[in-house]
């Protein structure tokens, strides 16, 4: 079977480099239709706030609470669209405030759906901000939040999205892999407290400042009222965030001294429903504090009667404040002296909390001609690395302007060339089954079997069911005597729903286990791999993504 795929493959490869033919592929009708000027998402909604002196903080600047149940109103309007019947939110990730917004300014908001589940979906949210007057515009945050259908007396089936333009099979594809990494979040904080000496910048702060955590904790409780609620007498998603934001707020405070400014949130995560009538307690401490900023840790509490002594708890969160001067410049931060028990515990899972954060804001942030080919390998970035290895091959994979260079029996080159690379991928059906494929092609070990530009490939580490890293050794290159060799982190998924891909994507990884030593010369690979999708019975559509050059 393996001889089957690989044969398949090296012909492929033989027959399409030898060619010398070249010509532009016409781009697909409905692309062309799905990016005039006339398309618009079924699911988008928009909505443009003008921001009044009543939406402001202390600073005249519009309140984040404000702006999140703006943001959550409108992200749920856009799932009711979909799904056609009321909507609930389960979680907003991670967002991160690029600019802030003044009086007199307008906040515009545009929400579509991503993509649909089973009963759930992801909404994406992109914030934005105009100044009437000069007619300039910023970008002030985007937010992906999950929202659950929720009818009383039948379960719902939603149905799938249809994605048109490049954007939207981009979104629509890497929707799958950022569920996994919600999943599997709350583990990975475990992991990295279990196994790793989480650093943290004690000898930079001035020790002379220290403020015992006890003083920053807060307490609040509200009781929802109907204008809380939404039509299904539920509390709105938003709204909850609002107070959460209010009292995060008021415990920064109490460690500066000073009005914080909130930079970002930590993924709202709703473990369950609250209704009018219900009392919300809203408790937030100061974690940590690091050189220039400090995490807020903030639980929701509900209960329905004041005589009642079991309380659901219903979210969590957790907020990064700073402290800006007179030049909008972070100030250094007292140090907070946690509690014994429960408070170091706090302490030490926001250090690995901003660990992680800084590691995947760089990793999945950044574009693919500012990274570095390697990245180190560590269980703190691990997610995130096993996310953007898969996700960057599916939005590779899902642009529009990939041109067909050359064709000869029925295998297809494609050329693509963006940020200062050149990249190339394979197409063809190969008569083998899909999952068979998959499995023979996701063990590199067996590469050599077929594949002449592997010489071995060794297991280094099992990291997971779907992700290894291994060691691969090639053949020299060109002049240059000493053969190659790889540490490349091998990533695969199943897919998700019908009509999705099986994906194994490679990238290269640092380990210090394995140097770079004299007897190879050590070669990285940015985005490479597979996809392919069933055509039938024992017929496969392959992408082969073979790799990206540099063009300078």
């Amino acid at each position: 079977m393996i001889q089957n795929v690989g044969n398949h493959l090296r012909r492929g490869l033989a027959s399409v480099f030898s060619s010398r033919t070249s010509r532009k592929s016409a781009l697909r009708a409905e692309n062309t239709m799905a990016e005039g000027e006339g398309y618009r998402n079924p699911t988008e909604v928009q909505m443009s706030q003008l921001v009044l002196p009543c939406h402001t903080n202390q600073r005249g600047e519009l309140s984040v609470g404000q702006l999140l149940k703006w943001i959550d109103a409108t992200a749920c309007l856009s799932a009711e669209r979909h799904a056609g019947c009321p909507c609930v939110t389960a979680s907003m990730d991670d967002i991160y405030f690029e600019h802030t917004i003044s009086v007199g300014q307008v906040v515009n908001i545009k929400a579509k759906v991503n993509r649909a589940f089973n009963s759930s979906m992801e909404v994406g949210i992109h914030v934005a901000s105009e100044d009437l007057c000069s007619e300039n515009q910023w970008n002030v945050c985007k937010a992906l939040a999950t929202f659950v259908a929720h009818r009383e007396l039948s379960k719902v089936k939603l149905k799938q999205t249809m994605p048109q333009t490049e954007e939207e099979k981009t979104e629509h594809s890497v929707a799958a892999e950022r569920r996994r990494m919600r999943l599997v979040y709350a583990d990975t904080i475990k992991d990295l407290l279990a196994n790793c000496v989480i650093q943290d910048d004690l000898e930079s702060r001035d020790c002379s400042h220290m403020v015992p955590a006890e003083k920053t904790r807060v307490e609040s409780v509200e009781l929802v009222l109907p204008p809380h609620a939404n039509h299904q007498g539920n509390t709105f998603g938003g709204q909850i965030m609002a107070w959460m934001e209010n009292v995060a707020t008021i415990a920064a405070s109490r460690l500066c001294r000073a009005h914080p400014t909130l930079k970002a949130i930590e993924m709202f995560h709703f473990r369950g429903p609250s209704q009018v009538g219900d009392r919300l307690v809203f408790k937030a401490i100061v974690n940590n504090a690091f050189k220039h900023s400090m995490e807020v840790g903030v639980c929701v509490e509900a209960y329905r009667q004041e005589a009642e002594t079991h309380r659901r708890h219903i979210n969590s969160a957790f907020m990064t404040f700073v402290v800006l001067d007179a030049d909008d410049q972070p100030q250094m931060l007292p140090w907070i002296r946690p509690q014994p028990g429960d408070g170091e515990r706090r302490y030490r899972e926001a250090s690995a909390r901003k660990k992680i954060r800084l590691d995947r804001k760089y990793i999945v942030s950044c574009k693919q001609a500012e990274m570095p080919l390697s990245v180190p390998w560590d269980p703190s970035n691990q997610v995130c690395l096993s996310y953007n290895n898969v996700s960057s091959l599916k939005m590779l994979v899902a642009k529009d302007n990939w041109v067909l260079s050359s064709e000869i029996n029925q295998v297809r080159l494609y050329t693509l060339e963006e940020d200062k690379f050149l990249s190339f991928h394979m197409e063809m059906l190969v008569h083998v089954d899909a999952a068979q494929a998959f499995l023979l092609l996701s063990d590199l070990r067996r590469r050599p079997e077929w594949d002449k530009h592997y010489r071995s490939a060794e297991l280094v580490q099992q990291v997971d069911e779907d992700d290894a890293i291994y060691h691969v050794i090639s053949p020299p290159l060109g002049s240059d005597p000493k053969p190659q060799d790889f540490v490349i982190l091998a990533s695969r998924r199943k897919p998700c729903d019908n009509g999705d891909p099986y994906v194994i994507a490679l990238r290269s990884v640092t380990l210090p286990t394995h140097r770079e030593t004299p007897e190879y010369r050590r070669r990285e690979t940015l985005c490479s791999g597979f996809c392919f999708w069933r055509e039938g019975d024992q017929l496969t559509k392959l992408i082969h993504r073979c790799g990206a050059t540099s063009l300078e």
